[in-house]
């Protein structure tokens, strides 16, 4: 199958957008300024279900809609359009909207750019002390684009907004200097859109150098998802399949943190054969999403979803909380509710499938686990754990939120048992002194 996208500037040749009424075709237009709209002819031809577009959750994945944004912001583009707005005064709208919508959730921008000698290295993040976060300037695109991205900002036209990795180099040299580093995650965008002579320009430079502490290179990425054949029948397919197998030639482990969302993402022959690719060059593939509003946030949807990773051979990993930016307000779920489902799944699983940690907020302070709700000294509570905290002593210490229902992020829980901060609050004040320029 050859690779056709399909954007804001040709996605009406889609056979299957007559299906659609004139004004979801012009709203789909009218937010695609915001929030860019791409997606390829695998994803139209095999996962959408055409006859139930306004229900299926393929469809919602990559299509922006009204719904998605609040009204003002909608309106604010509807009326630009209307009345002829000249492109220059239609980005200045855009950019005005999206700074409203809290481009860098969790401190990315302000406290996880790592520095040496005394200068920022933009296009890596270095959050936990064992894990840093690369974006490969040629990786920060995508096969096609979830509407409910949290790096949104990586599609939008705003340079300041956008992480990239140029020198290569840099890379090199701050992993030299940081020997508690033990995982290098490619992330994006994402890394597989580049062709293999970048692939191998990020990739092979690691293997080369003398980094014994790195053990394991990550590659976050969707393409299984939305782009088998990248696997498959790409004119590199084979290129790229061999560059896996380098890196576990070279004992280094290899981790495909592979995204997938709803259980259709799983059921066609590419995906499980591309799957079967991979795994046969000693890579492992551990699977991760968010639970999502309108989406999958159903028990028997999560269930469905590991029970087949693991037939294919996958380890599920995580199931995260949406981030608290641009349109999570459509896709979010609360607390509790991801909790709720989380249960419920992981209880009609066997063993074999409970690797999976969740639900999961990507938060300031760290990796925060939504254990539970229980009932202490007469008072419900929500129980909270670290998975990974900026400060590695958080790690598995339990703590306690006052039980709220509607709460759908950090921000929105208090702490229980009358504390007036989280154990945490005050070390982390520090840590972001020390940060801070």
């Amino acid at each position: 199958m050859k690779y056709k996208p399909y954007t804001l500037h040709n996605f009406k040749e889609i056979p299957q957008i007559q299906k659609l009424s004139k004004q979801t075709i012009l709203e789909i237009e009218t937010i695609s300024r915001i929030f860019p709209l791409r997606t390829n002819n695998y994803i139209v031809e095999h996962l959408i279900d055409w006859e139930n577009w306004q229900e299926d959750p393929l469809f919602i994945m990559h299509f922006p809609l009204k719904a998605m944004l609040l009204s003002g912001h909608f309106s604010m583009i509807e009326t630009a359009l209307h009345d002829g707005a000249s492109k220059s005064e239609i980005d200045s709208l855009v950019r005005k909207i999206h700074a409203e919508l809290n481009p860098h959730p969790a401190g990315q921008a302000k406290y996880n750019i790592p520095v040496s000698e005394n200068r920022h290295i933009h296009g890596m993040q270095h959050k936990y002390n064992e894990t840093l976060l690369v974006f490969p300037a040629h990786g920060q695109s995508c096969q096609a684009y979830c509407t409910f991205c949290f790096r949104w900002p990586q599609f939008t036209k705003i340079p300041d907004f956008r992480f990239a990795l140029h020198d290569i180099q840099s890379m090199i040299s701050y992993l030299k200097k940081n020997p508690l580093i033990s995982d290098v995650l490619f992330t994006g965008g994402d890394p597989m859109i580049m062709n293999i002579k970048y692939l191998k320009e990020y990739i092979e430079p690691i293997l080369e150098a003398d980094l014994p502490h790195v053990r394991t290179i990550r590659i976050g990425t969707k393409s299984l998802a939305h782009w088998p054949f990248r696997f498959l029948t790409d004119p590199d397919a084979t290129e790229v399949l061999q560059l896996f197998e380098k890196v576990t030639q070279a004992k280094k482990n290899l981790a495909f943190m592979a995204h997938f969302s709803h259980p259709r993402e799983l059921e066609t022959e590419a995906v499980q054969e591309a799957s079967y690719k991979i795994l046969k060059t000693g890579a492992q593939i551990r699977t991760q999403s968010p639970i999502l509003n309108h989406i999958n946030n159903e028990a028997g949807l999560w269930h469905a979803m590991w029970r087949k990773q693991v037939d294919l051979g996958m380890t599920p990993y995580y199931m995260f909380v949406p981030r608290n930016t641009g349109n999570h307000k459509y896709f979010e779920v609360s607390l509790i509710e991801a909790w709720n489902v989380f249960r419920k799944a992981y209880s009609n699983v066997s063993g074999i499938c409970r690797t999976v940690r969740g639900p999961i907020m990507s938060s300031d302070p760290g990796k925060i686990h939504i254990v539970g709700v229980a009932e202490i000294n007469q008072q419900k509570v929500i129980v909270l754990n670290f998975v990974q905290g900026r400060n590695p002593d958080w790690n598995c210490k339990p703590f306690f939120a006052e039980y709220n229902e509607s709460a759908a992020w950090l921000d929105d829980l208090k702490p229980a048992f009358g504390q007036k901060e989280f154990f945490y609050q005050e070390q982390l004040n520090r840590i972001y002194d020390k940060l801070t320029p």
